[in-house]
């Protein structure tokens, strides 16, 4: 198993003798903050979580509840082994060179990479999914999803995942060092095998395809929630006004209901998700379709390490779309929306009223 390319071995070589020894101390704050803070978040989110447990209770809810969980659990491992392998490789200046230990840990990091970032797309993209049947086929949802399935479905992901993350470990392709040298991940440069180019292609694949299913999914269900606010909305039109005012408070916490929260917490995911992952996976993709021949081999390095950085933010801002965009929070915004939106028609009506009685006045006089 070849884990050390020459490009990739001679710009680490390079780099270590050069300038990047200065910015050692710097990075390797920074992984310590990241690991930290996203450990944190996830822990803080989970504990959320705990909490509402009783808000999804009900058959129809319940699925979606363990699916969160899961990937709040897949974050909190990816930060925990992830940000332990790179510590490790940032305190070890002696990472880079060929010795039996590194090549020994180098197939563990880059397996690590691989699980985690494929089981926090394909999680992702199951909530999504749940989340668009239990919408729009809701009675087909509460009689045939439960709980089962949905523990069924994360096992299932989860050893796709593995299963992908393996394959080098069995000598399917190849795991190696990427530049900077604090990082494992699959042989995304030459020299490359066809083994090689199918894995990554495999991965990039599945990262994007979970992308694209979960916007899809997400705007079917913004769509079919517009579309019952809009009835309901018509509804309090044909009643009086007594019944309007009821009805605008029915449908204010119908619009800030528990699909309403789950589906925006979705929604703030997949754009999360899109933004951190989307450079990285169109980025190895190019690389092996061999689309930007122009660009040097520093600026292909450089940008991939900048597209994983955005990548691992994901694993961070996850949880914290569930710690902001919680019921409590979206209920105040809601309230907040709704009494601005009655001050402002008051505050109209109370104009008009003003100047017709001005007017009055002034053809009395």
């Amino acid at each position: 198993m070849d884990l050390c390319p020459k490009v990739n071995c001679s710009d680490l070589s390079s780099q270590k003798n050069g300038t990047a020894t200065s910015n050692h101390l710097p990075d390797l704050l920074m992984s310590c903050f990241t690991m930290t803070f996203g450990t944190i978040s996830n822990l803080t989110a989970l504990g959320i979580l705990a909490k509402s447990r009783a808000r999804f209770r009900r058959q129809s809810k319940a699925p979606f509840f363990h699916l969160t969980v899961a990937l709040l659990m897949a974050d909190l491992g990816g930060h925990l082994i992830l940000g332990a392998f790179a510590l490790h490789m940032h305190i070890n200046k002696k990472w880079t060179t060929t010795t039996n230990n590194n090549i020994n840990f180098c197939p563990f990091f880059g397996a690590s990479m691989v699980f985690f970032g494929l089981c926090s797309l394909l999680i992702g993209c199951a909530m999504a999914v749940e989340r668009c049947v239990a919408i729009t086929q809701p009675f087909y949802h509460i009689s045939t999803i439960t709980v089962a399935h949905a523990q069924g479905m994360v096992l299932l992901l989860c050893s796709v995942a593995c299963t992908v993350a393996l394959l080098p470990v069995f000598g399917v392709g190849n795991y190696s060092i990427q530049f900077p040298g604090t990082w494992c991940f699959l042989q995304i440069h030459e020299p490359q095998t066809a083994a090689d180019k199918n894995l990554v292609m495999t991965f990039s694949c599945l990262g994007l395809t979970a992308l694209t299913l979960s916007l899809l999914c997400n705007i079917l269900s913004g769509l079919v929630l517009l579309q019952a606010r809009r009835k309901s909305c018509s509804s309090t039109n044909t009643s009086t006004r007594f019944a309007r005012r009821g009805s605008s408070a029915s449908s204010s916490s119908l619009f800030c209901s528990l699909d309403i929260e789950m589906i925006v917490q979705l929604a703030v995911i997949t754009v999360v998700s899109c933004i951190c992952w989307g450079p990285f996976l169109v980025h190895i993709t190019n690389i092996q379709h061999k689309s930007s021949p122009r660009l040097s081999a520093n600026i292909k390095d450089g940008f991939t390490l900048l597209a994983l950085r955005m990548a691992a933010w994901n694993q961070i801002l996850d949880p914290w779309v569930y710690i902001l965009l919680r019921k409590t929070v979206l209920s105040r915004v809601c309230r907040g929306f709704y009494f601005q939106r009655t001050t402002i028609k008051s505050s109209i009506y109370s104009d008009k009223h003003i100047n017709c009685n001005q007017k009055v006045e002034e053809s009395c006089l």
